[in-house]
């Protein structure tokens, strides 16, 4: 086991590339498995999660290969249509299978999906999803079911948006028979992302990046070769690193209309941001002011980007509210933050940070992705050391994190060792 160890105080400057979407390419990889055939996904990330839903892939019988950056698939040979937990539980957006399975070959067998420990995630929009569009669905010993001769158009509303269910919608519907019409869908770009993927595959597709997606079925789609959108949860974390630090950055290979939100509120609170093209700088001098921010589906203030957005706040002088609204109780980071020297109050799905406190390095322990990222930009600008327990989490969404954070003039080093 890993952990870093941080020695906290360096500005961060230089030019650093954003990687590949982690969340956008998970929702692309189930496609290769609605036509047999060869694929390559560019600007493919290295992570802990894209190899998870590869072995999965590969206990399906879809061959997978990434070399740099580029995800090969050869999904001609089909062998099982199941899920098995010892996968699943690692991710869950291995449900994903679940649409394109039943959609193609008329059956699958899903294990209920595991993840991060941040309060339950149900996956009922899925199943509804599913069953609307003509699957028989069973729960069985903790396993999904689901057969259908044949999907069939339908209409779906979403009771809430979500990007897992509206990812596995459009999978299935790509191929079910007639038309389906899905109303309150996620328009995060991630999901905008798989649409036109499914398109070069030969779906049809109205209302790509609306609220109302509109799918006719075909009979058959067939393999393509895509390139894959920017992560812009990492750049989100790479700028508020750079504000934490008082540094100045130039970010490559990024989508500066995914980051509106967040771009907006780094300028309300003090950083001087210019956006050139697929570039964007940042420079920051001072303390960051205070400010509130709720989070929202897209384009709102991402839920992802939340923890780093409260460390960031412990700067600031005055107080600060983070409100999570998607995921209620993610703030597992706070404990750790508090023995930091954090001042942080929680009152429902709200963080209140009264900040302007020296952050002390000490020992912390990550309790998933996006809390080890905050405990990460909080040991960058704490005095002394700071080890960072468990950066398996962040292994699952930042590729090489230590690297280029060193590269920008961070202290930061992988250790391995025996904590736990």
């Amino acid at each position: 086991m890993d952990k870093f160890v941080i020695e906290g105080g360096h500005r961060l400057t230089g030019k650093v590339s954003v990687s590949g979407s982690k969340n956008a390419l998970l929702a692309l990889m189930p496609a290769v498995l609605l036509a047999p055939g060869t694929y390559t996904i560019h600007n493919s990330p290295n992570l802990r999660d894209v190899w998870t839903f590869s072995r999965l892939l590969g206990s399906i019988g879809v061959h997978c290969e990434l070399n740099n950056n580029e995800l090969f698939f050869d999904s001609s040979n089909i062998t099982s249509y199941e899920a098995p937990y010892e996968h699943v539980k690692k991710m869950r957006a291995s449900i994903y299978v679940l649409g394109p399975l039943v959609a193609r070959y008329g059956k699958a067998k899903i294990s209920l999906p595991g993840g991060c420990a941040f309060g339950p995630r149900p996956v009922d929009l899925h199943l509804k999803g599913m069953e609307k569009l003509g699957a028989k669905i069973t729960l069985d010993a903790g396993y999904i079911n689901a057969e259908a001769e044949r999907l069939h158009g339908a209409k779906f509303n979403f009771d809430i948006s979500s990007v897992g269910a509206t990812v596995n919608m459009l999978l299935a519907a790509s191929l079910a028979k007639g038309t389906s019409l899905l109303t309150n869908s996620a328009t995060e770009p991630e999901v905008t992302a798989l649409a036109r993927m499914l398109v070069k595959m030969g779906a049809k597709i109205d209302g790509i990046g609306t609220t109302t997606l509109e799918i006719e079925g075909v009979d058959e789609l067939h393999p393509v070769d895509e390139t894959n959108i920017p992560d812009r949860i990492e750049a989100a974390t790479f700028l508020i690193a750079a504000a934490m630090t008082q540094g100045k950055i130039t970010m490559t290979n990024v989508n500066p209309y995914h980051l509106t939100n967040v771009v907006a509120k780094l300028e309300e609170v003090g950083c001087t941001v210019d956006v050139t093209g697929e570039t964007i700088e940042l420079e920051m001098s001072g303390p960051p002011s205070p400010s509130h921010i709720t989070t929202a589906p897209y384009p709102g203030f991402p839920t992802d980007t939340q923890a780093q957005w409260t460390a960031l706040m412990l700067l600031a002088n005055g107080t600060s509210r983070t409100t999570d609204t998607i995921y209620t109780t993610r703030f597992g980071y706070v404990p750790e933050l508090q023995r930091m020297g954090a001042n942080i109050e929680i009152v429902d799905n709200t963080a209140i940070v009264y900040g302007g406190n020296k952050l002390q390095g000490t020992t912390v322990m990550s309790s998933d992705l996006r809390a080890s990222a905050s405990l990460i930009l909080a040991a960058l600008v704490a005095e002394g050391k700071t080890d960072v327990l468990r950066v398996y989490h962040l292994d699952r969404g930042y590729e090489r994190l230590e690297h280029r954070l060193s590269a920008l003039g961070a202290n930061i080093k992988r250790v391995h060792t025996e904590e736990y």
